[in-house]
């Protein structure tokens, strides 16, 4: 075979891979369908063992079909996550003064940090 052959034969096997579907159309409504309704990691995971793929290959497909949200993460208290940094970002704003001006603040614990900002707000 001459070198054009082989190249052409390797397009085509690429060409093929590309073009293999992975779902059918029934699967990915019904896959939709259900995420859509019940947005959860227990859903992928029900959908995977359903449909015998991995999780990552149906958490691909809901985020090619533009369904598939992340989960937001959440501390152990179940707040939303903020950094130290950011506390004291708040502590400066409401004691009117500039970040600088706390310099070395955010090397107090988080839970020092939260106690002292949410004492100023009642506060103020």
């Amino acid at each position: 075979m001459d070198g054009y052959v082989v190249l052409q034969l390797a397009l085509n096997i690429v060409f093929l891979k590309r073009t293999t579907m992975n779902y059918t159309k029934e699967q990915a409504v019904l896959m939709c369908g259900v995420y859509i309704a019940d947005p959860s990691r227990a859903t992928v995971e029900h959908l995977a063992k359903q449909l015998d793929k991995s999780i990552k290959s149906i958490i691909g497909k809901l985020s090619k079909e533009g369904v598939y949200r992340r989960e937001v993460y959440k501390t152990k208290l179940g707040d939303d996550p903020i950094t130290k940094i950011e506390i004291v970002e708040n502590i400066a704003e409401i004691l009117e003064l500039e970040g600088e001006r706390l310099l070395g603040l955010d090397k107090t614990p988080k839970i020092v940090l939260k106690l002292l900002e949410q004492k100023l707000i009642e506060l103020l």
